[in-house]
């Protein structure tokens, strides 16, 4: 499994978890994220995640077609 870092922006406390999708290169565009999250296919923290919009904050890990996100603070 690929594994990478997400750092947040200064001053944001969380990502929204189709934003992170698109942000570390797993989907196109937001909608493509959420699309991605409502097939079930995402993993946070090692639970199947189906809200679109979760926040996902510094310390926790997404993992998604092969690839470990790991969150942390900007």
């Amino acid at each position: 499994m690929q594994s990478t870092r997400f750092a947040l922006d200064a001053g944001h406390d969380f990502v929204e978890l189709n934003q992170l999708l698109k942000l570390v290169g797993l989907a196109h565009s937001g909608g493509t994220g959420k699309a991605i999250v409502a097939s079930g296919a995402v993993r946070v923290d090692g639970q199947v995640e189906l809200r679109k919009t979760c926040k996902i904050r510094a310390g926790q890990v997404v993992e998604c077609e092969g690839m470990r996100v790991e969150v942390v603070a900007g």
